[in-house]
């Protein structure tokens, strides 16, 4: 848009993206979990010529560092392969999801990285081009597709497309993660699975994971302890997520409807039917965590990203 032959950058834009939790037990690389943890993020054309990044929250410190971030390489990427420059951003951020713990930080600065691209490149690519992009470029679509969408999401990657389902009707599910001291990188998560399964193991999860489907679509929480059963990523994962082992036995009593490996772990997602069962969900966990201690979440499901304009309006 231009005024006079003037170039008029775009305005302002407010970024909201929930944490998911991926897999979700059996759905390796298929399911995902939005949760009501946020990565905030007001964005504007920087006055310094250079990128530039306010962030307050958790990790603030490494959020805030501009070498290598993933937020801005994606944008910059992206409108690089548009043709197009990519103009120096400010951006405001505020974080509540914790890094490196497997609760979708990595697709939630991909995404938005995406969306920036698209509004501030003005490239007027539709919500289904910008998911697609982003699930390209993260390899797998399930935590990218539940941060985009919201819900409990189903996705699949068909050549370029992105094929999804969610379910976004009010389950009243509360959800706890316990996170321990240290986090785990996805890489080192992936190395640790083998190349070939079983055909029981493939079977067990298919079972699980059509369960699990119908569990969240029938909002039936008594099918959760058998369906989030899996056999071909957290048993190889445990060894870098003891945490997990600790709490597995957890599912199906005092309230607890089902335990999984968050993501690629190390954080263990357990759903609980109601908030009375938490204080003593909690210490059951606490207790079973050991002294190595843990720290534990409070959430629930949410809704997908949101991507709005901030009107600019003058101040007398």
């Amino acid at each position: 848009m231009s005024t006079s032959g003037i170039s008029v950058p775009p305005g302002p834009l407010k970024l909201r993206l929930p944490a998911t939790s991926a897999n979700l037990g059996p759905g390796f690389d298929a399911l995902g979990l939005a949760m009501a943890l946020y990565l905030e993020i007001e964005a504007e054309v920087s006055s310094t010529g250079g990128f530039c990044i306010d962030a307050t929250g958790r990790n603030a410190s490494a959020c805030s560092v501009i070498e290598h971030n993933l937020i801005f390489t994606t944008y910059v990427d992206v409108l690089a392969n548009a043709g197009k420059l990519s103009p120096r951003l400010h951006l405001k951020m505020n974080n509540g999801v914790p890094l490196g713990m497997g609760l979708g930080s990595s697709a939630a600065a991909l995404l938005a990285g995406v969306f920036l691209a698209d509004h501030f490149g003005q490239l007027g690519w539709t919500r289904q081009q910008i998911l697609e992009e982003a699930c390209r470029r993260e390899g797998h679509p399930d935590n990218v597709a539940a941060c985009f969408l919201g819900g409990m999401t189903v996705s699949a990657m068909v050549g370029t497309a992105v094929k999804t389902a969610t379910f976004s009707g009010k389950l009243n599910w509360n959800l706890l993660l316990a996170l321990p001291p240290s986090s785990l990188s996805t890489s080192k998560a992936r190395a640790m699975l083998p190349l070939h399964y079983t055909r029981a193991d493939a079977v067990a999860n298919i079972q699980s994971t059509a369960l699990l489907v119908s569990a969240f679509a029938l909002q039936r929480g008594d099918l959760l302890s058998t369906a989030m059963r899996d056999r071909i990523h957290q048993p190889y994962r445990e060894e870098a997520c003891p945490l997990l082992t600790k709490l597995l036995p957890l599912s199906g009593t005092n309230g607890v409807l089902g335990v999984a490996l968050s993501g690629a772990g190390p954080s263990v997602l357990l759903v609980v039917e109601d908030e009375t069962s938490i204080p003593p969900v909690e210490s059951a966990i606490r207790e079973a965590a050991g002294p190595e201690g843990v720290e534990i979440i409070r959430t629930s499901i949410a809704t997908g990203a949101t991507a709005e304009p901030i009107s600019l309006t003058s101040v007398e």
